[in-house]
């Protein structure tokens, strides 16, 4: 897994990415009551709104940590918004998203270097 500044994680398996938030994010949202997710087909550069929290505190963007096509997205999710504060880093992924440019990947940190960021926070 690969992890961004904004709370996001990314797991890649081939030219395909799992993208959700982390931990951190969701415990920082409290509880969760709405997500909205992106529609298969998009493309997304870098940075751009991949999905919407909203959450009993606040409505929070989720950014893409990389560029890509939505290949799938996790409508469990948006039945069952809690299941990203019961498992933000494993079930309750957001998308999957075929990589255009695997170099960005480079840019993002591993778990030492995210936890180590967590603590300076």
């Amino acid at each position: 897994m690969r992890f961004t500044k904004d709370h996001e994680w990314i797991a890649v398996d081939g030219d395909v990415a799992t993208i959700g938030i982390t931990t951190y994010a969701a415990e920082q949202l409290g509880d969760v009551v709405f997500v909205e997710l992106p529609e298969t087909g998009k493309s997304l550069k870098l940075g751009d709104s991949l999905a919407v929290v909203e959450s009993v505190k606040a409505a929070s963007d989720v950014f893409a940590p990389i560029s890509g096509e939505v290949t799938e997205v996790n409508e469990a999710i948006t039945g069952a918004p809690e299941q990203v504060n019961q498992s933000p880093e494993r079930a309750a992924w957001f998308a999957k998203v075929r990589l255009t440019n695997p170099a960005e990947l480079d840019g993002l940190m591993d778990r030492a270097a995210y936890d180590a960021y967590l603590k300076g926070l």
